[in-house]
C-alpha cells in the first residue's frame, strides 16, 4: 500500500510572514537612520569636517545618496 502525504500550505499565511517580514525590516532601517542622524547631529561643526561632512551632508548619508 501507498501512502501520500500532502503539505498544503495556506498561501495567505505566507504572505501576511512576508507583509510582517517587510513592516520589521522596514522598522528596523527607519530607526537605523533615525540614530544614523541622530548621532551625525550631535558632532560638531569641526568633527563632522574631520569625517570630511558638513551639516548639509547629514541628510544625503543618512538617506545613503552620498
Amino acid at each position: 500500500m501507498t501512502t501520500m502525504t500532502l503539505n498544503a500550505t495556506n498561501g495567505s499565511a505566507n504572505e501576511g510572514f512576508g507583509l510582517f517580514a517587510r513592516i520589521t525590516e522596514s522598522l528596523r532601517v527607519w530607526l537605523a537612520r533615525m540614530e544614523t542622524r541622530a548621532q551625525l547631529e550631535r558632532l560638531s561643526e569641526r568633527e563632522l569636517a574631520d569625517i570630511g561632512m558638513c551639516r548639509a551632508d547629514i541628510e544625503d548619508v543618512v538617506n545613503h545618496r552620498a
